[in-house]
């Protein structure tokens, strides 16, 4: 084996004055180098830039990734150099729970079809997410983790290895001051030449390092800009998604809203003189709250009243009316309707022989045809 002993001398004997240069300035026995102003700004800008990237990173990875377990797996996959298995969101898994509960339910029952429908919005939310954390993950999270991993350590070897030249030129002017004799002190002035030199050109090399930090802010405000427009997409989507849902469940609720408003408007004729068993059988189940029929014109069939009957000249029954509360938006098609605005409060109430998609409502002293699907009925 080649070993060297001057040379482990050597570097033995530049370690020791190191540790004794260091030690007698922090007791406040020796003269330390001050590097100049600027240079100290870039170095606590530096210093900043490190410690707030890293908390944004660790709490970006919380935000995409809330669960602890999956977050250690993901980074034990990334330093093997493997690739991160694909994982199903919660999205997506409830998603698959809906849809399981519907066919063990009935596809076709009403609780079925809906599972079915939200079923499916859960799983376009939880595809967006997954496309959502796959474009955060590249355009925000590894270039910080770039940053970290790779220039931030070359500053830090920088300022180490700058720290060093500076305990040696402090310590070369140390000893320049205890040499008595003139050859010790030709020498000591000698050794102060080298380490200013080296000191001089370490401390340019990390003053470039840490001006690149400006570099670093331009890159991380456009990895910022992507994120957020990531976020922006991500977000919309939702949105879009939620609202047609909304709407599926509106129309669905209409569905099954008409069928009271048709039987209730049935029940307004006589009954039969003889009773069956399936009538005396439903006429003891417990009332479901109906929207109240106006009783049927005189002379006129009830499949003949919204052609020939203007809801403006109907009066509302004078107790059982229902509220409703608006979900959208509707302008009207003619006199006949009544415009509506999304959350404001309405009363409504059916006709015998109107189609069951459509009420009566009243705001005030406005009157005229609303659309089920655009209500949400109020107890």
């Amino acid at each position: 084996m080649d070993f060297n002993v001057k040379k482990l001398a050597s570097d033995a004997g530049v370690f020791f004055s190191r540790a004794m240069q260091f030690t007698e300035e922090k007791l406040g026995q020796a003269e330390k180098t001050e590097l100049d102003a600027h240079f100290e700004n870039l170095l606590a800008r530096a210093d900043f830039t490190k410690n707030w990237t890293e908390k944004i990173l660790r709490q970006t990875e919380v935000l995409l990734q809330p669960n602890p377990s999956a977050r250690v797996e993901e980074f034990l996959y990334e330093k093997l150099d493997r690739k991160v298995p694909s994982r199903v969101t919660n999205g997506e898994l409830l998603a698959q729970y809906m849809t399981e509960a519907a066919n063990d339910f009935g596809p076709g029952t009403p609780y079925g079809k809906t599972l079915i429908k939200v079923g499916e919005t859960q799983r376009r939310l939880g595809a967006a997410e997954r496309d959502f954390i796959h474009s955060a993950s590249i355009n925000f999270l590894t270039p910080l983790r770039n940053f970290l991993e790779g220039d931030w350590r070359t500053i830090s070897k920088e300022r180490r290895i700058l720290q060093n030249r500076r305990l040696d030129l402090d310590a070369c002017k140390a000893r320049l001051k205890k040499a008595k004799a003139a050859e010790a002190k030709a020498a000591a002035e000698h050794e102060l030449r080298l380490t200013q030199t080296e000191f001089d050109r370490q401390a340019e090399v990390t003053r470039l390092l840490l001006e690149g930090i400006s570099s670093t802010h331009v890159n991380h405000l456009r990895c910022l800009h992507e994120f957020v427009e990531s976020q922006t997409n991500y977000y919309a989507q939702c949105y879009q998604y939620m609202l047609d849902l909304q709407k599926q469940l509106g129309s669905s609720k209409g569905e099954i809203f008409s069928g009271t408003f048709v039987g209730n408007a049935e029940s307004t004729s006589p009954p039969p003189a003889a009773t069956s068993l399936p009538a005396v059988a439903a006429a003891t189940l417990p009332a479901v709250p109906t929207i109240p029929v106006v009783p049927t014109i005189v002379g006129v069939p009830n499949t003949m009243a919204e052609s020939v009957l203007n809801p403006n000249e109907v009066k509302p029954p004078a107790s059982g009316t229902r509220k409703a509360r608006v979900l959208y938006d509707y302008e009207a098609a003619d006199s006949t309707e009544l415009a509506l605005l999304a959350d404001e409060m309405i009363t409504v109430y059916s006709l015998p022989g109107m189609d069951p998609d459509w009420l009566i409502g009243e705001r005030g002293n406005q009157k005229g045809k609303v659309p089920v699907t655009y209500l949400e009925l109020l107890s």
